[in-house]
Order: C-alpha cells, then structure tokens, then sequence
C-alpha cells in the first residue's frame, strides 16, 4: 500500500507535465521610425513626435526617431543621406510630383506679357508636356485700380489670353481651367486704387 500511494502522485505530475501547454510567445512590439525628408526643393520644416508624455523636436534633414508602442520615443538621430535613397528612395519616386507653380506678369490695364514673362512661357510648356496627362489651372488677376466688374473682366481676359497661347503651342484644351478673380486675391496687398505691377497676373498651377 505504502508504495501504491508514492507512485500514484509521481503518475499525476507525469500525466500534467505531459498534458501541460507550452506558454505563447508574447507578441512583437510595434514600432514605428520617424524621418524628416526635405521637400524637392531642399527645404525641411519641422515636426514634433510625442509619445508616452514625451516630445522630440526634429528639424533637420534626414532626422530620425523610433517610437515603440507605449514607450517614450528615443534620441534622434541623423540617417545618412545614402541610407536614407537606400531604404526609401523606391517609395519616394513613386509619389507624384508636387504642383509646379508659375506667375506670368502683364503690362497696366493690357493683356499683353511683359518681356520677362513671355520668356517664362517656355519653360510653362515644358513643364505641362513634362508631367503629362496634367491638370491645368489658369487663373487671372489685376491690381485694385478701376472698378470691381471691370477688373473682373480684365483678369478673365488674361487668363484667356495665357489659354490661347499654351493650346496654340499644342496643349490640348480640357485639361486647362480657366477662372478669374479680378482684385480679390492680390499678390501685394494694398488698399483700393493702387496700382501694383506685381498683382497684375496670372497664376499657373500645373499638377
């Protein structure tokens, strides 16, 4: 009897070790890592990264930080240049480019360009047969001398005039909007019947 009752508990601890399931691995931790890229003209702004009460300033090119889940983030650091075309260089061709932006001046209460604007025009084409198929947009101005209606129609009229001359250099119409806004949204802001050369223009926005 006596030896029957030391078996018996050893067969029990047997049986649950056998029986036992072994513990789940915990899950990964998530963790994000955070780049300040400079935009495609080499400019870098700034972000704040915050995490767990904690916040990291990054303000310069190519700055980094690693955030895991529930944690404050670390240090930043600098991701050097050739590292950072190596690991994201793929995904940031891929976006699309950024608006391409172009202001075209015209002589006082004309719809004529100024020489240094007719110039410019050659490079507005390029920049539509470029990143074709594109949107468009044309948008005329004036400064605040004369009349609100009247300025209205001016601007439109130069916004047409740029219009003709980009579709009679074979870009094809439908992609071009084409709007006014006469004295409303000056360039220079001034008070009511100034003239100012910078605000008599149209602005190009090529996306």
């Amino acid at each position: 009897m006596t030896r029957r009752l030391f078996v018996l508990p050893v067969a029990v601890l047997l049986l649950a070790t056998a029986c036992a399931t072994p513990p789940k691995p915990p899950p990964p931790t998530s963790r994000d890592v955070i780049v300040l890229l400079p935009d495609d003209q080499g400019k870098t702004g700034a972000i704040v990264v915050s995490s767990a009460g904690v916040e990291r300033l990054l303000d310069r090119p190519g700055q980094t930080v690693t955030v895991d889940a529930g944690s404050p983030p670390g240090l930043p650091t600098v991701m050097p240049g050739q590292e950072v075309l190596t690991i994201y260089g793929p995904a940031l061709a891929a976006l699309p480019k950024p608006p391409a932006r172009f202001i075209l001046y015209f002589e006082h209460d004309s719809v004529v360009l100024t020489v240094k604007s007719r110039a410019l025009l050659v490079k507005v084409l390029e920049t539509i047969r470029d990143r074709a198929p594109v949107d468009v947009s044309v948008v005329g101005h004036t400064d605040t001398v004369g009349k609100k209606e009247y300025n209205y129609a001016l601007s439109m009229k130069r916004a047409m005039a740029v219009a003709s001359i980009l579709q009679g250099k074979g870009i094809d119409p439908s992609v071009l909007d084409i709007t006014s806004h006469g004295k409303d949204n000056p360039l220079v802001p001034t008070g009511d019947q100034v003239p100012e050369p910078r605000n008599r223009r149209v602005e190009i926005t090529i996306r």
